[in-house]
């Protein structure tokens, strides 16, 4: 009888910032194979799920070390960890505008900096050590399109809405870690991959949403859930042999 590579049964898998949009996706599907699911957020989740939940700022090393002694104490090795906490920035319209690079504030910066990368950088410090001990594990970081290419502020034009510069440094420097970590941590049989996903349908402005599905050869947005069966396979033995892989999902746009 052959071994079941998917199964995901059991499973311990931490996900940073699951009551988000994709984060909530990315937990459903996870509880859906039966994996136990551990959510890190700061912010409450809006509906009840059969997840364990954390509330905590991971950009606070100390507030991960909390969470790791639970996991110590009750004996819980950790199997997969999901870095996909970051501030994001959607195209709303905006008739005063401060993203601009011109102007755009620092403390924007510092705080964009802290979660979106530093706080992926101290997950991974904190249980990706752990996973090390037990010399298996799968990290998984969520990067973008827009830590391949930069964005084309066109596609926002007359809506008054900039994507700000530290979007583009983080999501770059997510892969920049996943490299790093997938190196580093190669001899301890802990793999390190990131997925980056285009933009996902949600509602956006009908104008918007007609330039970017021009910039895309599938002449779409992703639709919900599109991104899950990418973060199963990554979770799973499935992908045994992979490691510092970036899994561009975007329907194509980075490619022309």
């Amino acid at each position: 009888m052959k071994q079941n590579l998917f199964n995901l049964k059991n499973k311990n898998v931490v996900v940073t910032g699951g009551n988000g949009f994709l984060g909530s996706q990315i937990v459903n599907s996870l509880l859906y194979e039966k994996a136990n699911v551990y959510i890190i957020d700061i912010n409450e989740p809006k509906k009840k799920k059969s997840a364990e939940y954390f509330k905590s700022d991971i950009t606070n090393e100390k507030d991960l070390k909390k969470i790791l002694k639970f996991f110590k104490l009750k004996k819980i090795k950790v199997d997969v960890l999901i870095n996909n906490a970051a501030i994001d920035y959607p195209p709303l319209k905006s008739k005063k505008n401060n993203l601009k690079l011109e102007t755009f504030p620092n403390n924007l910066w510092d705080k964009d900096i802290s979660v979106s990368l530093k706080g992926s950088y101290l997950c991974t410090k904190v249980f990706g050590s752990y996973m090390s001990k037990f010399k298996k594990g799968s990290i998984i970081n969520v990067s973008s399109d827009l830590g391949i290419i930069a964005p084309d502020q066109r596609i926002y034009k007359n809506s008054g809405f900039i994507k700000p510069v530290t979007y583009s440094i983080v999501k770059h420097g997510i892969i920049g870690l996943t490299k790093y970590t997938a190196s580093y941590w190669g001899n301890k049989n802990i793999r390190c991959n990131a997925i980056a996903p285009g933009g996902i349908y949600n509602n956006q402005d009908s104008s918007f949403v007609k330039k970017i599905n021009q910039l895309i050869p599938l002449g779409r947005m992703a639709k919900k859930n599109e991104y899950n069966g990418l973060i199963l396979f990554l979770c799973s033995d499935l992908s045994s042999y992979m490691t510092g892989s970036i899994i561009v999902a975007d329907g194509g746009r980075t490619i022309i």
